[in-house]
């Protein structure tokens, strides 16, 4: 019989590839507002949690975890927190963490860990909340919360956070090449800013509230790869390769080995190839490894944030 004190509830959500990401100008608030398609791809954060009288997490798994906060800062603990102030609950939770997102790395891996201790969190302490409620939560949390709750394709507008799902027919092949660094979200924002000021005379001024190109949308309604690797873009792209000049040669790598397009994935650095199929999907990855580089083949879209055990 399994006691209430020793009870884990295993709860795993999605990373997410930007396959556009459209950036706005710069508001009054210091916020941009975006437009962006999302698909969540089939690498996983899975989060165990068990009943304990304060709120800790521990981390393992196979990317470098040095960089993670464990305090109050860390996502993750921000959810179980939030989480036990809406509902009154009183006492605390043990999240254990597997990562296979990378960190810092443009693909939500902490959204994802805070999407997956939501549920994990209402199940072990039985709150109940609804779907609409928890995603209200995650909103709060951050602009890529939402989005890992509810996996998929989606367009996010806002922040990110106000989502609409998006008809995508099939499977997409995907090859992850990963950095040995993590950059910095606000850096690469304020270099875009910086490219803007710097290009003013060359380039279009950014619209107040960019959208996503129609023609995306199309290419993942037909589940083309070809179609969608003519369109894939992404406004802070430019400012990521500026700030990390390495990421172009990757780009320029994975493209000659048989990638229709390389795309760097939410502000950097994990650059997203799509393949055509899967026999190109094997051959890039085996050609990206054999240069020494970290990779990983997926596939989107997948399930957002799910309870998988108890």
């Amino acid at each position: 019989m399994t006691t209430e004190a020793s009870r884990v509830v295993h709860a795993r959500a999605p990373g997410k590839i930007n396959v556009y990401l459209g950036v706005g100008a710069l508001g009054d608030d210091g916020y941009h507002e975006i437009a962006t398609a999302y698909q969540a791809v089939s690498l996983y954060e899975d989060v165990r949690a068990s009943d304990a009288p304060d709120f800790s997490v521990a981390f393992t798994g196979p990317v470098d975890l040095r960089e993670l906060e464990t305090d109050g800062s860390n996502l993750a603990i921000r959810a179980a927190t939030l989480l036990a102030r809406t509902t009154g609950y009183r006492r605390g939770v043990r999240l254990e963490i597997e990562k296979n997102v990378p960190v810092a790395g443009g693909m939500g891996g902490g959204s994802a860990d805070a999407a997956a201790t939501l549920l994990a969190c209402d199940a072990l302490w039985g709150t109940d909340l609804s779907r609409e409620d928890l995603l209200e939560l995650a909103a709060t949390i951050g602009a890529d919360v939402p989005f890992a709750f509810t996996g998929g394709t989606a367009v996010g507008t806002g922040r990110g956070d106000q989502l609409s799902p998006a008809l995508a027919q099939g499977q997409f092949q995907w090859v992850l090449a990963f950095a040995a660094f993590g950059m910095s979200t606000p850096d690469v924002y304020r270099e875009l800013d910086l490219h803007r000021e710097r290009h003013a005379l060359d380039i279009f001024p950014a619209e107040t509230q960019p959208r996503v190109d129609p023609n995306v949308l199309q290419a993942l309604r037909a589940g083309d790869p070809h179609l969608l690797a003519e369109s894939l873009f992404n406004d802070l792209q430019a400012p990521a390769l500026h700030l990390e000049p390495r990421l172009a040669e990757v780009i320029e790598l994975g493209e000659e080995n048989g990638a229709l397009a390389g795309v760097v994935s939410g502000s950097g650095p994990t650059v997203a190839f799509l393949a055509a199929d899967l026999d190109s999907a094997l051959e890039l990855q085996i050609a990206l490894s054999a240069a020494r580089h970290t990779v990983a083949r997926v596939t989107g879209p997948v399930h957002g944030a799910r309870i998988l055990g108890e």
